[in-house]
């Protein structure tokens, strides 16, 4: 099983040469995207098509922004992220429709192991974040891997994620809890 196999297949993986090209070529297309002036649109457009796994016809992703392979993340219709947002996209990063990022937010699917030893080894792992329709992040929210968050949910500016957040719900805090369930 080569190391991207096991990266896919939600196992322990090794970031070997195959996937060192690939993390080195995303990265140059998110340079080209974060050079590129907000007022040519159309290139713009066509960088993040190149660079997406899927997206839909209208939405806006704002300078800074960065993706570790890209092709692993899809977003839905109407979604907008903010200035300085970072998507490790390890592992699949799915959003839904009507998604609102606000600046410097953090989806991680990429993980290290808490056993020193297997971490020394350079073995990292990745899990799937899933984004439902109709979710607003505040400001600095962080994502952590392996977490789904339903449809009509809203995540407090400076939030961490680390669990399942159901749909119709505030959640907030470090780590976000729920705080409200909306109708």
């Amino acid at each position: 099983m080569t190391e991207k196999e096991k990266l896919l297949a939600g196992e322990l993986y090794f970031v070997d040469d195959e996937l060192r090209a690939e993390l080195a070529a995303c990265k140059q297309k998110c340079e080209e995207y974060n050079r590129t002036p907000r007022a040519d649109e159309a290139k713009r457009r066509e960088i993040m098509r190149s660079l997406l796994g899927k997206c839909g016809e209208n939405f806006t992703i704002e300078s800074n922004v960065w993706f570790d392979y890209g092709y692993h993340t899809e977003i839905g219709e109407n979604f907008y992220a903010n200035h300085d947002c970072i998507f490790l996209d390890t592992a699949k990063l799915t959003f839904g429709d009507n998604v609102f990022i606000a600046p410097q937010c953090g989806f991680y699917t990429a993980g290290h192991p808490t056993d020193a030893k297997t971490r020394n080894a350079n073995l990292e792992f990745a899990k799937p974040i899933r984004v439902g329709n109709n979710v607003w992040f505040g400001g600095g929210v962080r994502v952590l891997p392996g977490v789904t968050i339903g449809d009509n949910a809203v995540i407090g500016a400076g939030s961490v994620v680390t669990r399942d957040i159901p749909p119709n719900c505030v959640a907030v805090g470090v780590p976000a809890k729920i705080v409200r369930r909306l109708p």
